[in-house]
């Protein structure tokens, strides 16, 4: 596969919206859930990074959330169309949001990680903490990484 571009996008764009549909097919479908318009409307302050093949077309995003004492982001809501999984879009988005926080002076990422992500996230430098959790009626562990600047 052809090497895609990752970079951010705004919230309210066509982008953000093929972005909640790809985060619709991937995550939530599967498990029964949709977004609501509550929901959807708490991220207008995130920042909002997509992986693009050559055309433009959105391959793959992710959701960084600042935490309160902003020395932290949640990663959140990464997504990878079916079709291109396992071809490196997943760790092109996340190597991309580390320097980008690294850029915003933010020391840590954390992540609630599904278990079936686990390893994914274990192989880019990411550490459990504390035990495994429900969430969204699937297993989960908390997952965080100092970055260095």
């Amino acid at each position: 596969m052809e090497k895609g571009t990752v970079r951010p996008f705004q919230f309210g764009t066509e982008i953000h919206q093929k972005a909640i549909e790809l985060r619709l097919e991937i995550l939530r479908k599967p498990l029964g859930l949709a977004f609501s318009d509550e929901f959807l409307e708490k991220e207008k302050n995130d920042w909002h990074v997509g992986y693009f093949d050559s055309k433009g077309d959105l391959l793959g995003c992710l959701i960084l959330t600042p935490v309160e004492d902003q020395t932290q982001l949640k990663m959140r809501q990464v997504a990878v169309k079916k079709s291109v999984q396992g071809q490196g879009i997943g760790s092109d988005l996340v190597r991309f949001s580390e320097l980008f926080a690294i850029e915003k002076g933010i020391q840590t990422i954390v992540l609630n990680a599904r278990a079936t992500a686990v390893s994914f996230y274990l192989q880019l430098g990411y550490n459990c903490e504390g035990e495994p959790f429900e969430e969204v009626g699937i297993p989960h562990r908390k997952m965080t990484k100092q970055l260095r600047s």
